[in-house]
């Protein structure tokens, strides 16, 4: 049976051939399994044709077909169908609360998985997603306020423009607005009052993008 990334990989592969007629390149292959190296891809791959699954075709870059789908899934994944299912029936998923994080200036965000949240199940989609508490009012004009409760999807890239959660220097993590220049990001704030960061974009590393926002009143 087939590991849950080597499962994810190949239905991945699959279904944009049959979409496009096209192999997806390595970079999407690996935002779309959640992977933050090239080099795991190919380790993928290799094992995926190592075991007959797909095969690479010569004379072309990165093409690959699919020689045949599993026939069983993995069991993660079946588990992590029925705890969707069963979210369903309960209107809400419980996701990590990871403490913290700054929307003025940033602070370290501690992940903590011992403490979850509820959340309607509309608000989460196919993927990972964790919760953080705002501290500050640098979003404000987005209406993200002091106290309220982000809900982000994991994930190591995001398009321009999107709100994300940054960490910078590997030290500090906040929750800004994504403009890419060039070797630069800029990290701007939804408030006239405070300034824009414009940093190296080997400083900044993206942690995921906001979800959606809970309040309570």
């Amino acid at each position: 049976m087939l590991t849950e990334k080597q499962y994810n990989l190949l239905m991945f592969i699959n279904k944009v051939n049959r979409e496009t007629g096209q192999c997806p390149s390595f970079d999407e292959m690996k935002d779309a399994i959640g992977l933050k190296s090239k080099s795991g891809i190919h380790a993928l791959i290799t094992s995926l044709e190592e075991r007959n699954f797909i095969r690479r075709l010569p004379h072309k870059a990165r093409a690959m077909e699919v020689v045949r789908l599993p026939r069983f899934k993995p069991q993660a994944i079946i588990d992590e169908e029925n705890k969707r299912e069963q979210a369903i029936k309960n209107g809400s998923v419980q996701i990590p609360l990871y403490g913290k994080i700054a929307a003025g200036q940033p602070i370290e965000a501690l992940a903590d998985e011992t403490e979850t949240i509820a959340v309607p199940f509309n608000m989460v989609d196919k993927g990972q997603f964790y919760a953080l508490k705002i501290e500050g009012n640098s979003m404000i004009e987005a209406g993200i306020l002091n106290g309220d409760t982000a809900i982000i999807k994991k994930q190591n890239q995001a398009d321009d423009g999107k709100i994300v959660v940054a960490l910078v220097d590997n030290q500090e993590a906040t929750l800004k607005v994504l403009k890419k220049n060039g070797e630069y990001v800029q990290l701007v704030p939804c408030n006239k009052n405070y300034k824009i960061k414009t940093l190296e974009a080997n400083r900044v590393k993206i942690q995921g993008v906001l979800s959606g926002i809970i309040r309570k009143y």
